[in-house]
């Protein structure tokens, strides 16, 4: 039987993970295990389920009990569904709910980055994207173009905001992705243990075009992004073993990293 909570105090303290905790907080560095995400809208939180994440609330718009939540409560039967009217829970959130829906859920355990490159061919790695938006983005584009899984470095948004997760459309739990540790010189090295040549998305005079045949017929390739501002470090760019560049027109010399992401992937993809 569904728990459903009406709220008559946004100050309750088990309100907190939607309202007052940071993301730094719902993470909880120092305890890993104990660390939440916020999954938004329905399908996102039914991706999160398949994927095995376990649920510890919901926060639904009173409307969407028996309406785009009920299922989720079906699912979740034995958690506690906090609720109200639209104004209510922007008030408390301080943002208009998307789809009406939140879900408050267990962050899974992580995965290695050799687990993530164990029997890949293509992979993405991101260097110090930090908007989650574009890091979002980046997800939907790599699981929808047949990338096999994301690494990121430690300056990197985390894949697990909530924007970065509803921009993703919920594939933040579809496709296999780990943080990488140490500096460029160290994951590259990392790389090519797996067997992993590198193209570094870069502006620069070494840079071969995007469809040069030599980048497809290379068995494994990690296809290496850089910063929304600056691009890659200029010593990623030198460890890599291409340079890779997006032909442009009309003077503009590059892209979003995001837009830049969905380019490369669907031009390198798997032969």
């Amino acid at each position: 039987m569904a728990k459903i909570i009406e709220i008559t105090d946004i100050s309750a303290p088990e309100l907190d993970v939607y309202a007052r905790l940071t993301h730094a907080q719902l993470r909880n560095r120092l305890e890993p295990n104990k660390g939440i995400f916020i999954a938004e809208s329905p399908k996102v939180i039914r991706l999160a389920l398949q994927a095995g994440c376990t649920p510890l609330s919901l926060l639904m718009e009173r409307k969407h009990i028996t309406g785009d939540g009920a299922e989720i409560i079906e699912k979740c039967p034995e958690i506690p569904v906090y609720t109200a009217d639209r104004e209510v829970l922007s008030s408390l959130t301080g943002y208009e709910l998307t789809r009406g829906v939140l879900c408050a859920m267990r962050r899974p355990a992580p995965l290695s980055p050799a687990a993530v490159c164990d029997n890949a061919r293509r992979i993405a790695v991101l260097e110090g994207v930090v908007d989650s938006t574009n890091i979002g983005a980046i997800f939907r584009s790599a699981a929808a173009l047949g990338m096999d899984g994301i690494l990121l470095t430690q300056t990197c948004c985390d894949s697990l905001t909530r924007r970065a997760v509803r921009v993703s459309m919920g594939t933040v739990f579809q496709i296999p992705w780990a943080f990488l540790t140490g500096d460029s010189a160290d994951w590259q090295v990392f790389l090519k243990q797996f067997g992993f040549k590198t193209a570094a998305m870069a502006l620069n005079e070494k840079a071969i075009p995007i469809d040069d045949p030599v980048l497809s017929y290379e068995d494994k390739l990690a296809i290496v992004l850089g910063t929304e501002g600056d691009g890659l470090a200029s010593k990623t760019i030198e460890n890599c073993d291409y340079n890779v560049i997006i032909p442009m027109h009309h003077n503009v010399d590059s892209l979003n990293v995001a837009a830049a992401s969905a380019v490369a992937f669907w031009q390198l993809r798997k032969p």
